[in-house]
């Protein structure tokens, strides 16, 4: 067998009202076209009452013959389902800001393997991360933002995601809000990451808010984004305990590590479709 008749990857997911038959209508249109599932995870909502499904499989048949053998089962079913080859890496965008922690932490990951990501660009409002994004080789787009010029970014925004046929952006620490349309075009498709004191500790120095107030954990949060700010489903989080003898400055780096954690693991459990929307949560099948 040469490689290009080796057996082929796919990621299937889908969701749909909870009812008997599910797996056994999905399992056996894949055996039927001689797939093998090398994966299964469902669950089953018992708030929403739908059913969410993800499967790995390997097979030689054509990907229209998958889709072709699945269509029938996801009409009988009202399937919401993608079928993704495995090895597809996601179009990512990431936007910046001026701190580098979590920038650094998703280049060094990408360029180390781990995530199955492309970064064909970096977009921020400031120029200070320039110089990071040219050492990994990655195009580096300055969109400067004020309140006059915020639609004009936007526009600028989404022409460079259509250039670079982008399917995910990531908000590496960018101090901008977005648009209420732009949350809306980009639901499910744009993640960010923020410190794990809101709604207590808003806006600047929340590390030394924190402090004064004796905080005993501190986390980081990485989130769909929505309209709602911070609000968006959690994908994922990450928490440390502290104690009374670390200054605001030690709880600011410990912050970072964990900020960057937490936005690299959301990042890859997206890029591998293991993420379901449900609400306003998230099924996460890792």
């Amino acid at each position: 067998m040469t490689s290009s008749d080796a057996p082929r990857s796919f990621s299937l997911t889908l969701s749909c009202p909870d009812r008997p038959g599910i797996v056994h209508g999905v399992s056996g249109a894949l055996v039927g076209v001689g797939a093998n599932i090398t994966e299964s995870q469902q669950y089953g909502s018992p708030d929403t009452g739908t059913f969410f499904m993800r499967v790995s499989l390997d097979t030689d048949a054509p990907e229209e013959d998958l889709r072709a053998a699945l269509d029938p089962v996801a009409g009988e079913f009202g399937m919401d389902w993608s079928l993704t080859p495995s090895a597809r890496r996601t179009r990512t965008l990431i936007m910046v800001s001026r701190a580098a922690h979590c920038l650094n932490d998703l280049l060094f990951q990408h360029r180390s393997g781990t995530l199955a990501i492309d970064i064909p660009v970096i977009v921020s409002n400031h120029r200070d991360l320039e110089d990071l994004a040219a050492f990994y080789g990655i195009e580096f787009h300055h969109i400067p933002v004020t309140p006059e010029t915020k639609d004009a970014a936007e526009d600028r925004l989404r022409a460079l995601m259509d250039e670079h046929g982008i399917e995910l952006v990531v908000l590496a620490r960018y101090m901008q809000i977005l648009s209420d349309r732009l949350c809306e075009d980009l639901r499910g498709r744009a993640i960010n990451i923020h410190h794990s004191f809101l709604p207590s500790f808003k806006g600047a120095r929340p590390y030394h808010q924190a402090h004064a107030r004796g905080v005993k954990l501190i986390g980081a949060t990485a989130h769909y984004v929505t309209a709602a700010l911070d609000e968006g489903p959690i994908i994922e989080q990450e928490v440390t305990r502290v104690d009374h003898a670390r200054t605001a400055e030690q709880l600011a780096s410990i912050g970072r590590a964990l900020e960057g954690r937490a936005l690299v693991q959301a990042v890859q459990w997206h890029a591998e479709r293991r993420v379901l929307l449900d609400g306003r949560r998230t099924i996460v099948f890792n």
